[in-house]
């Protein structure tokens, strides 16, 4: 791998924070996270509402041990020069073999939206991800790509070590053919939330396959997941709490649920009821009452805390190295309790 760091395999427990609470509720909640043992954090930018690297420095401030990562940021919006500048600077904060960078592709029709077409996407992430390693290795680069052109450019390092960064690089994908690009290439794979463990089997096949082509085995793809839990001790409300997300992006993501073999005709009424991006709170309500349990139940830890630590058991069967839970419901502090001494 590209960063001189090296994960431990097994029963790591991470936790996925997106914009629903407070910047100040999550730094509290992250740090009690590390109090409690969970090993990693990965903060998302998701739609408009929050970027992941602000609160990454804030987290990195008041804690010293737990990894943290993005989850994701994306390959068009940033150069990659500027990537590895952001992550070159969260290492100087937190210290070395703690920050994880993680990109995906992002979506339409957000991106679409402000200018980005995302053709050619394959190729846009792979030449964004290897410019990116190499600069975090602080190698001096010159670059003539279809997407990213360099020249001459290296990190700047003023302060402190001006050695190669310890920051693996991730790619965020869903689809199959991008799965085999970041296991030819990448450090690690962060797998998609709501898809089912079914799913992570053919995810496996497409990681090694690219591996393959490499010269790797999968065995040096680290796989951490994004994994939604919603935990309460009322099973039905856990139930509904999830529900409502699965409703919002079976309307705006549908691809992801389509990889898990959602039907096409619960996507197409789905979309047609909330209406793309951005929905109406209203709309999404509307919407929940077309999600059957059976469905909350494939794409989800859902349920009592036993329910939820068995599904995430069915994820680490099937491939998962790190579940990153995204915790929904009320009591996000319940969560890290039944999760601290792991899963298995």
């Amino acid at each position: 791998m590209s960063a001189n760091q090296v994960f431990e395999r097994g029963d790591r427990v991470g936790i996925y924070l997106q914009d629903k609470h407070s910047l100040e509720e999550n730094v509290e909640l992250v740090q009690y996270a590390e109090e409690q043992g969970i090993d990693e954090i990965w903060q998302a930018e998701s739609r408009l509402a929050r970027d992941a690297v602000s609160p990454l420095g804030a987290y990195a401030a008041v804690t010293d041990d737990i990894k943290l990562g993005t989850g994701v940021i994306n390959n068009w919006t940033r150069n990659a020069a500027l990537i590895a500048q952001s992550m070159s600077t969260l290492e100087e904060l937190a210290g070395p073999d703690r920050i994880m960078c993680g990109i995906g592709a992002w979506w339409d029709p957000l991106a679409e939206k402000v200018g980005i077409d995302r053709s050619g996407a394959l190729r846009a992430m792979r030449e964004c991800v290897e410019v990116t390693q190499d600069l975090l290795d602080m190698e001096n680069v010159t670059y003539d790509g279809e997407f990213v052109q360099m020249r001459d450019v290296e990190l700047d390092v003023v302060h402190g070590d001006d050695g190669p960064r310890t920051v693996p690089v991730y790619v965020g994908g869903t689809g199959f053919k991008m799965l085999e690009l970041t296991g030819h290439f990448a450090d690690g794979a962060l797998l998609n939330y709501l898809v089912s463990p079914e799913y992570n089997e053919k995810a496996l096949d497409a990681l090694e396959t690219g591996a393959e082509r490499g010269g790797r085995s999968l065995d040096d793809i680290d796989r951490p997941q994004l994994v939604v839990c919603s935990m309460d001790h009322d099973e039905e409300k856990a139930l509904d709490n999830a529900r409502e997300l699965i409703t919002q992006y079976l309307g705006q993501q549908p691809h992801i649920m389509k990889a898990s073999g959602v039907s096409q005709d619960l996507i197409d009424e789905v979309g047609e009821t909330i209406g793309g991006w951005p929905a109406d709170k209203d709309d999404i309500k509307e919407g929940m009452h077309l999600i059957p349990d059976d469905v909350v139940h494939k794409l989800t830890a859902s349920g009592t805390p036993e329910q939820c630590r068995e599904k995430v058991r069915e994820y680490a069967e099937t491939g998962c190295q790190c579940p990153i839970l995204y915790p929904l419901g009320d009591d996000r502090r319940l969560l890290i309790d039944e999760f601290a001494d792991g899963y298995l």
